[in-house]
């Protein structure tokens, strides 16, 4: 099979002679010491470039001299490496050791690369200035200097424009599982590859250093606009067309705000006026109003398949909304469920009128997980399955995350995790679960890891919700991610703590018992402007950066956006996490091995300190880290740790300061006669000391 990677760079390189061109680049994407003869520093700091000369290099000098001739790279990373695997092992558990990077890849490799103040598909010299798969190889060297080894992608599926967010919609509205969104294409490829050869390339690359690729699926719901309408009308919820401004999510008197939709509140639920007015909006799907009428509309195909049915059946797909009873978010207008069962929820069935109700979402249909009914939606079951093997077959991507996956039937999720299990043993899967009591369930369902808390927990450090999270996370039934920020949430460096506690939580992150390091894009240069508004944020994130700022106002996960990679301070915390890869590296079996944990507690009372300790059962050696959480002033304690010198059974008062945010790599003789550890630390500082 030929080598999709070296396609890529035999077509770049053929094509040099045409890259004397106006092409900017930020200088962290040249974290690989690129040195083409034109490239010259512009007074912003940016560096004009051949654009073929310098993609082509990319993959010559820093890619291709690590791959072995006789491996197949595009299979996923543990078939290329043949893993051999410690017993007992739950096939997907490589994520246990993993640093995690969240890209959404249109905006992590977007510039405005003509200078022109705008951020174009296509620019004067018709290269894309929106991110792609190829220009994403020159992130690659930035993110193992980081100590990255998993990419983690948002949504590449291609998605629906209609009834959009923001300028170019919400990756999130998938219109085809099985085709990947056309925006990630390069120009500079033309016609030369296709959208998927590139992503092949750009797994390639990934497994060539060593690192995983993992994609975001959405089998719970899809685009108000998708292809799979044409073929299975009744797999969707519709409503009038000429009613759909009145569509809106439910009130339910008498019931708090975003209460789950537990069976206690059902009966309520559906005496509410509110709620009869809404399901009664609901109609039979089109084929089932006028079969002849929907045939031949399906024989003619028209570019606008869903207007065409609006105007013949005055029919639209209703759009979803939370699963949560009184949720005061608005309907999710670019997305729908999908009809999971053919008949109503067996256990709430009972309270309709009428038992020829026309299908309708509600809090219950929707959360199937809690409402099953008796008749699944086998062949949509089947497609959901095949959507992760797809994958797997085509590009070699070595783990997914399940979108909203708790929410769905037990017998389809476990469907859905067998069929990518069986093609490949050690796929990794994450369960986008927040609560961490119910970690113990996603491990049985087949999940290696939960998203967790951590994005709540993590920033509120005045709270002491930081310390809470560390302390207790060791019983947590499987780890999850340390994030102090995700796609949904708001820039940890945009609250009170600005860059120090952005330094301070990404570092800290790196050491934290049966927790895995998960950076979101753009938290490695202080963005302060969130992606999205979902979690966690108020309505005046959205406007953290300057008026004056060419993104002022805009959401990335929605809107043309480019992160600030020439901020002042980029390179910070690239050199910090540099370093500290190569104690991570050496410590790694030890930090991952919940028995060699050992808390450390400070001996005065209420200190925003945090300690951890680590030991080596066999030379004995211990690994502490200390942290300053209080990111405006210094702090002077003492850390007891004669719990973890007796564990390692050792007495050594020398040691070495591996690490510390505001000092040098040096010896450390800083006990006291009790063989306890004297410490000062600044704002926001982490030490990491080696006894």
């Amino acid at each position: 099979m030929e080598s999709k990677l070296k396609k890529l760079h035999k077509i770049l390189k053929g094509q040099i002679h045409q890259g004397n061109i106006n092409y900017v680049v930020p200088d962290i994407w040249n974290a690989w010491d690129y040195a083409g003869q034109e490239m010259r520093r512009m007074p912003s700091g940016e560096l004009l470039v051949n654009p073929y000369r310098f993609y082509s290099s990319v993959i010559e000098q820093n890619i291709l001299p690590n791959a072995s001739p006789k491996k197949n790279y595009s299979q996923s990373l543990s078939k290329v490496m043949n893993l051999n695997h410690p017993i007992p092992y739950q096939g997907g558990d490589w994520v246990r050791q993993s640093v995690m990077y969240s890209t959404m890849i249109r905006t992590s490799a977007a510039w405005d690369h003509d200078r022109s103040f705008s951020l174009d598909i296509s620019n004067f010299d018709g290269m894309k200035e929106t991110g792609t798969f190829v220009k994403m190889l020159v992130m690659l060297p930035f993110l193992k200097k980081m100590g990255v080894d998993t990419v983690y992608m948002l949504p590449i599926s291609r998605f629906s424009l209609k009834d959009k967010k923001g300028e170019l919609g919400s990756p999130y509205g998938v219109a085809s599982f099985f085709d990947l969104d056309p925006n990630l294409k390069d120009n500079m490829t033309g016609s030369k590859m296709t959208v998927e050869e590139e992503f092949q390339a750009f797994v390639e690359a990934c497994h060539m250093l060593s690192m995983r690729v993992v994609i975001d699926i959405i089998p719970r719901t899809n685009a108000v606009e998708n292809d799979l309408i044409k073929l299975h009308p009744d797999w969707f919820y519709w409503i009038k067309a000429s009613e759909s401004h009145l569509y809106k999510v439910p009130y339910v008197d008498g019931l708090e705000n975003t209460l789950a939709p537990l069976p206690k509140y059902m009966k309520e639920v559906y005496d509410s006026p509110d709620v009869k007015r809404h399901i009664k909006m609901f109609q039979y799907n089109p084929k089932i109003k006028n079969e002849t009428l929907w045939n031949e509309l399906v024989e003619e195909n028209p570019v606008d398949f869903v207007g065409e049915i609006e105007k013949r059946f005055n029919l639209k797909i209703a759009p979803a909304f939370s699963d949560h009873i009184n949720d005061v978010q608005p309907p999710w207008t670019d997305v729908t469920f999908f009809r999971l069962f053919m008949d109503h929820p067996e256990e709430t069935a009972p309270y309709l009128k009428d038992a020829k109700t026309p299908p309708y979402i509600l809090f219950d249909t929707i959360k199937s997980n809690l409402y099953p009914g008796k008749q699944p939606n086998i062949e949509l079951w089947n497609t959901l399955a095949h959507v992760v093997p797809y994958y797997q077959e085509h590009f070699g991507i070595d783990g997914a995350r399940i979108d909203m996956g708790h929410a769905l039937p037990t017998d389809l999720l476990k469907m859905i995790i067998d069929q990518a299990k069986k093609q490949d043993p050690d796929f990794a899967f994450i369960a986008e679960e927040m609560v961490p009591d119910n970690a113990a369930k996603a491990k049985n369902n087949g999940y290696n890891i939960i998203i967790g808390n951590g994005f709540w927990m993590e920033p509120r450090i005045w709270e002491k919700k930081l310390h809470k999270f560390i302390y207790s996370a060791k019983d947590i039934a499987l780890p999850m991610f340390a994030c102090a920020e995700t796609h949904d949430t708001a820039r940890v460096s945009g609250r009170e703590g600005g860059k120090t506690l952005g330094r301070l939580l990404t570092i800290l992150n790196m050491f934290l018992p049966n927790l895995v390091p998960f950076i979101n894009s753009g938290q490695e240069v202080y963005e302060i402007q969130p992606m999205n508004t979902g979690v966690d944020c108020t309505e005046k994130d959205k406007f953290n950066l300057p008026k004056n700022d060419l993104f002022y106002g805009k959401l990335a996960l929605f809107d043309k956006y480019a992160f600030h990679y020439m901020n002042e301070s980029r390179w910070e915390l690239a050199d910090h996490l540099d370093g500290i890869k190569t104690i991570r590296k050496a410590w790694i079996n030890v930090l991952t091995d919940l028995d060699c944990f050992v808390p450390i507690y400070m001996n005065e009372f209420d200190t925003p300190a945090i300690g951890l300790g680590y030991y080596d059962k066999i030379t004995g050696k211990c690994l502490v880290i200390f942290a300053n959480s209080n990111v405006y002033t210094e702090m002077h304690c003492n850390a007891s740790i004669q719990g973890l010198r007796d564990k390692a059974n050792n007495k050594q008062m020398a040691g070495k300061l591996l690490y510390a945010t505001y000092e040098m790599p040096r010896e450390f003789h800083q006990f006291n006669p009790d063989g306890s550890i004297y410490l000062h630390m600044g704002p926001g500082e982490v030490k990491v000391i080696e006894l």
